[in-house]
């Protein structure tokens, strides 16, 4: 699926770069690994490659999907009215999730939510790393530095108020 050099995007760390690809033996049977390294970390992680669709790895969000979450983010959106834990257990629920959307709405709401109320400190860090998770995919897939996705993306949202 993916080749050495080839970005791609682990649920909840972000785009990666498969640096190489190795095989191991394990069990006495051989593994073929994706070697990702993070592109904002350098940390690196060995997926392997027979369950890596099932953990979650994609390809980078194409401009289609950039269009659609500039749509999901400038598209105002009511946050149900619920505990602080489910909200925060649903939220944290879609950060895993492989799909770039469910990121994008989970940014919107505590946009949204930290207009009209005081975030716990839980929820500030939520936010700021769905921010991570989708300015850093939007620069990897436009080429454009992360300042200048980071400002598209606050525009967008700042057009919800």
């Amino acid at each position: 699926m993916f080749k050495v050099g080839d970005k791609a995007v682990y649920p909840a760390h972000g785009v990666a770069e498969v640096a190489s690809i190795e095989s191991k033996d394990m069990g006495g049977m051989r593994v073929d690994f994706y070697v990702l390294k993070f592109l904002a970390t350098g940390t690196t992680l060995m997926v392997p490659t027979k369950s890596s669709e099932r953990a979650g790895l994609r390809g980078i969000v194409s401009t289609d999907g950039i269009s659609n979450i500039y749509s999901i983010l400038s598209t105002p959106h009511k946050v149900a009215q619920r505990a602080w834990n489910r909200r925060f257990r649903e939220f944290n629920e879609k950060l895993k999730a492989s799909m770039i959307e469910d990121v994008a709405e989970v940014l919107r709401d505590l946009w949204t939510l930290q207009s009209t109320k005081e975030l716990s400190f839980g929820e500030k860090q939520m936010l700021e790393k769905a921010m991570e998770l989708i300015v850093s995919e939007i620069s990897a897939s436009r080429g454009v530095s992360l300042a200048d996705a980071q400002v598209e993306i606050r525009n967008k949202l700042v057009s919800l108020h």
